[in-house]
């Protein structure tokens, strides 16, 4: 387990490119300039031991440095102590829908976007319950088994998209069996599955399911996120839409918000449908709910004490500020030998 104390620091890196862009615009001047005093013969008699490849070892050290830098400046710490502490809380396992009609833009910026917000928001607005979290579209794929670990959580969830399952459709019944599947059974806590979809569910087990769920003790609250009205599915390229998803008689296909099926799944597991346009009422009608559930004791293991590790990336600063200093220009004869970059043509 690591932590990040200054993330700021990580702008340093935006030094590295300015660098490398310097040092091309500076080789293209010399480049031009010499060019212009003496043909490239006479330029190999006047300076025969002139090397490319040092100039671009030099860069490429102080780039090295300036990263080292930046990672000292941040101060990486590696947990040292593990210890098991106690805990009260709630199980909660969000399943977020990322088949192609969660890229719709009916809801700003999008489907898929705004789910990642709500569940974001959620978890920062949580204190000591454990989550875990499902990815589901014609599949349902587990992405974070229950945790205490929010940054990690958080991290699972901004990596989740369209692309990371291949079969398509919104199986939500796919997510709730596998919901099922993340629980304790020698913990009695009280387990609650968060469903974020767009609702459009292409198969009919999903309320069936919802019921056995609810039988093993899982309460499923469900957000729908989208427009009633519905909207198109934009298919993009380096971030513009070239066109817009077809079916196939060639016409464009419309995606809309089926608050029905959501309400009924939420029905069947004694839970309530909540719509999440509004990010804030989201966070403050999940609150609510959690807050009137009785909180069960469980022991959760978390590192304690953590060492810094800036001391490292400082120690190769300093080393390849040195190596940089002390690295000529010029060729050496092993790489005369090497002729790297063709020099000695």
């Amino acid at each position: 387990m690591y932590q990040l104390d200054e993330k700021i620091w990580f702008w340093v890196l935006g030094i590295i490119p300015v660098i490398i862009l310097f040092f091309l615009v500076l080789q293209a001047w010399k480049y031009n300039a010499q060019k212009k005093f003496a043909d490239k013969a006479l330029l190999k008699k006047l300076s025969p031991n002139k090397s490319l490849f040092k100039s671009v070892l030099k860069i490429g050290l102080l780039s090295l440095a300036f990263a080292c830098l930046s990672l000292a400046l941040v101060n990486p710490k590696i947990g040292t102590k593990l210890e098991t502490v106690k805990r009260e809380g709630v199980d909660i396992v969000f399943a977020v829908d990322v088949s192609k009609s969660m890229l719709a833009e009916d809801i700003a910026p999008n489907r898929l976007e705004k789910s990642k917000q709500l569940v974001t928001q959620i978890v920062n607005n949580l204190a000591s319950d454990r989550i875990g979290i499902i990815a589901y579209a014609g599949k349902a794929f587990p992405q974070l088994p229950i945790t205490t670990d929010y940054a990690s959580a958080k991290m699972f969830l901004q990596n989740m998209n369209t692309n990371m399952l291949s079969s398509q459709g919104t199986a939500i019944n796919e997510a709730i069996n596998l919901a099922r599947t993340y629980f304790d059974d020698e913990e009695q806590t009280n387990r609650v599955l968060i469903i974020i979809s767009d609702g459009e569910d292409h198969s009919e087990e999903a309320a069936v399911v919802a019921e056995q769920a609810h039988d093993e003790g899982i309460r499923i609250f469900t957000i729908g996120v989208g427009d009633v009205k519905g909207g198109p599915i934009p298919e993009k390229r380096n971030g513009v839409v070239i066109s817009y998803k077809k079916n196939n008689a060639g016409e464009t296909v419309i995606t809309r918000l089926n608050e029905e099926t959501l309400q009924n799944i939420a029905k069947e597991a004694d839970g309530a449908y909540i719509n999440g346009k509004n990010t804030n009422d989201v966070v403050e009608a999940i609150r609510e709910i959690l807050n009137n559930m009785d909180k069960t004791e469980f022991e959760a293991k978390q590192f304690a004490d953590f060492k810094d590790q800036f001391q490292w990336f400082l120690g190769f600063v300093i080393f390849f500020l040195v190596l940089d200093i002390f690295l000529l220009d010029r060729k050496t004869a092993w790489l005369k030998k090497l002729n790297l970059f063709n020099e000695n043509l």
